[in-house]
């Protein structure tokens, strides 16, 4: 068994061992504090068919909490919308938020299991909201190695986005980078 006092997961150890001096290295930082570093991982799953069964949600929920290792909140719809038969706090979808040891964890098993898993992975597409934070989404939620394939009913979509302290795009693809995010470009 670990000892939790003394654990630190991989990717936190290289990030302050090697990646915060390469980052001072490449874009010339004054302060230790100017270095950009992982904010927050959200995990998003929104399930369209919950309008018919509400126990799928449940079902991602229960999922997602598997994936990342931390109870996954429901989300609810904010307002009616008739044409869609959605109800208000008509349960939609699923969502974690991520921080500290959980989050490199989860980002170790992201790159180095989960994304080889996918079937015709060239890569993902460096996409950035221009305030240093990347998005990316993922059509199966079973590239990850503690969902069981024989249990799934649907297969699942996911969103992804890794929050950076980093103000501009270009330090949080560096960033990125350091922590072997496969880029395609």
């Amino acid at each position: 068994m670990l000892d939790q006092a003394s654990y630190t997961p991989r990717l936190r150890a290289v990030y302050n061992d090697s990646i915060r001096a390469a980052m001072t290295e490449e874009f010339g930082y004054k302060n230790a504090m100017m270095i950009p570093r992982l904010d927050k991982i959200v995990l998003n799953m929104g399930v369209g068919e919950a309008v018919k069964d509400t126990k799928k949600v449940k079902q991602a929920a229960e999922e997602l909490t598997l994936i990342a290792g931390q109870k996954a909140v429901m989300t609810m719809a904010k307002k009616s919308i008739a044409g869609f038969r959605v109800r208000e706090d008509m349960p939609l979808g699923c969502k974690v938020t991520l921080r500290g040891d959980r989050m490199y964890e989860f980002l170790d098993r992201l790159i180095n299991v989960a994304m080889p898993r996918v079937r015709d992975f060239r890569g993902v597409k460096p996409s950035f909201d221009g305030r240093g934070n990347f998005a990316m989404g993922l059509k199966e939620h079973i590239v990850f190695p503690e969902i069981e394939f024989d249990k799934v009913d649907e297969v699942l979509g996911m969103d992804i986005i890794i929050c950076t302290t980093s103000k501009v795009d270009a330090e949080a693809k560096a960033l990125l980078k350091h922590f072997n995010m496969p880029f395609n470009s």
